[in-house]
């Protein structure tokens, strides 16, 4: 979050991809082993690694020093995925439903300067189209901060338009109170019990309060070269405070879209997005690449740590890759290490 920005990393990857030129003017495309020393020598990281999962099996690349296959690192914004996902097995069982208010789940917690939780539902939540202002541009992405008071500073502030998209990390710390709710158990626990012990995501936790890594992990680096490897993941919450791996985000993503976490109807519903006017479904959102493909996936910016997923839609093809420092200094690169995994490359 900022310098680390969870959110915020969202909408501007999506608008960078979008800039990506069209198809038919497509120069031919180089392969990932080409690009990713990029992130090294034009980004400014001190390391960059990725993880692709194909039908064939998995390749893994790495470049600079630091970082190694099987590091836990922390993940951000992609927390997002994993906790929407579990809101959506949620609403499969009828424990809510998506058009539930806030107010419902939550009675009085969403009030202040012109924010009425009667007015929201869960769905508006998870498209990021409930107005609400977005915590961590006051805290930077650096203040440890409770749910609560997370949500305190939200609501002093008005709320942006509602029914338009506007990335913001309060949504998220809203649906991990909303899921602890409904169900009895911290929306970490849900998540342990729903997709990652079902998966075997043995590299992947929600750390709570815990500043320290798991073993093993490489450094992190803020942009001015700080080692910002220990990191209370409170600045993130139900909104990025996710730690993880490579291997672990291609086999989730892979999961997820091939249909093994949800029913086929609310996968769809995943998918939809109608409600953010195409820029986002829900805890997902798309980028179409210069050759026509489109990807699906999140991206996670935290302090020290700047991750993207991107996977096809029926989930058999998974792109992942990782610098170990908070943002990439070219931002046309990301776009271009996915059409150097996803477009076909030219003889």
């Amino acid at each position: 979050m900022p310098p680390i920005r969870t959110l915020p990393a969202v909408p501007v990857a999506v608008a960078l991809l979008a800039l990506c030129p069209a198809a038919s003017s497509a120069p031919s495309v180089p392969a990932t082993d080409a690009v990713l020393p990029l992130l090294v020598t034009r980004g400014g990281a001190p390391a960059a690694a990725l993880l692709a999962h194909e039908e064939t099996g998995t390749r893994y690349d790495g470049a600079g020093r630091g970082i190694a296959r099987a590091d836990r690192f922390r993940a951000g914004s992609i927390t997002k995925t994993f906790l929407a996902t579990v809101v959506l097995q949620l609403a499969a069982q009828h424990r809510l439903s998506l058009s539930d208010t806030v107010e419902r789940h939550l009675p009085g917690v969403v009030r202040g300067a012109g924010n009425d939780g009667r007015a929201l539902t869960l769905r508006a939540l998870l498209t990021h189209t409930s107005g609400l202002y977005d915590f961590t541009r006051d805290t930077g992405g650096v203040v440890p901060v409770s749910p609560r008071q997370a949500l305190h500073i939200a609501l002093t502030h008005p709320p942006a338009d509602r029914g338009r998209f506007a990335y913001s990390n309060t949504n998220y710390v809203l649906l991990g109170l909303v899921v602890e709710q409904v169900t009895g158990r911290s929306y970490a626990a849900e998540a342990e019990r729903r997709i990652i012990a079902p998966l075997g995501l043995t590299g992947t936790s929600f750390p709570g309060f815990r500043a320290t890594l798991p073993s093993p992990h490489g450094h992190a680096y803020d942009a001015d070269g700080t080692d910002v490897t220990d990191l209370d993941p409170r600045v993130a919450g139900a909104a990025g405070e996710l730690v993880t791996t490579l291997a672990d985000l291609d086999r989730f993503y892979a999961a997820l879209l091939g249909g093994e976490l949800l029913p086929a109807r609310a996968l769809r519903e995943m998918l939809d997005t109608r409600a953010a006017h195409g820029a986002y479904g829900m805890g997902l959102f798309p980028a179409r690449l210069p050759c026509g493909v489109t990807v699906w996936g999140h991206n996670g910016r935290i302090t020290g740590s700047y991750v993207r997923t991107a996977a096809t839609v029926d989930g058999r093809r998974v792109l992942t890759f990782r610098v170990n420092t908070t943002s990439i200094a070219d931002p046309g690169l990301e776009p271009r290490l996915l059409a150097a995994e996803f477009c076909p490359r030219t003889p």
